[in-house]
């Protein structure tokens, strides 16, 4: 069922009784994606916060020369929204994309408000979370200003090694910020080492 592992995610920040827990959820209505299916195209707003309960589903933008730029990917266990277009309630920069079949619990803006007047401690909650997003963003942004496309390759596999199975060149190469041929010469290059 997939409120349990929103449930589970819950209780990683916070402690909350059953019956505050049964309005948290209450909260979240389903969507599901198909493969290829958009939650989110560039510049329409973003009305929503989503928790992926099931799949893989890719945040990116387009340039202005079509060129796809990819900001992260969201599996199971992950948050997924364009946060400027949902706070602000302007026009997405990004598109949200299903990469595979895709379960995701969404909750509005006004939901979302309700629960912080409702339960106090679901503001701590997304303090957190939010935090936590800025952290990775921050490390990200280090990286990629800091270190090789090597670099940033083997760090991705090492720390989404339930990730990088999922994806295909294009898509990898996309989020590193280089082609599909460099990549694979990386790929090659780190083979021929091992070998």
């Amino acid at each position: 069922m997939p409120f349990n592992l929103l449930k589970k995610h819950i209780a990683k920040h916070i402690t909350l009784s059953k019956e505050e827990l049964a309005i948290y959820c209450a909260s979240f209505y389903p969507k599901t994606l198909s493969k290829k299916e958009y939650l989110l195209k560039q510049g329409a707003i973003c009305k929503f916060e989503g928790y992926v309960t099931k799949g893989c589903l890719r945040v990116f933008t387009l340039d202005k020369n079509g060129k796809e730029h990819v900001l992260y990917f969201a599996v199971e266990d992950w948050w997924v929204t364009d946060i400027d277009s949902f706070t602000n309630g302007t026009p997405s920069y990004l598109s949200i994309q299903a990469l595979e079949d895709s379960e995701v619990l969404l909750i509005d803006k006004e939901g979302k408000e309700l629960l912080y007047e409702t339960l106090p401690s679901i503001e701590k909650l997304f303090r957190v979370m939010s935090q936590k997003a800025m952290v990775v963003l921050q490390q990200r942004t280090i990286s990629n200003n800091s270190k090789t496309a090597e670099e940033r390759y083997l760090d991705f596999i090492e720390k989404y090694p339930h990730i990088v199975q999922r994806l295909t060149n294009l898509q990898l190469a996309s989020y590193l910020g280089i082609t599909h041929e460099f990549l694979s010469k990386i790929r090659s290059k780190i083979i021929s080492k091992k070998q």
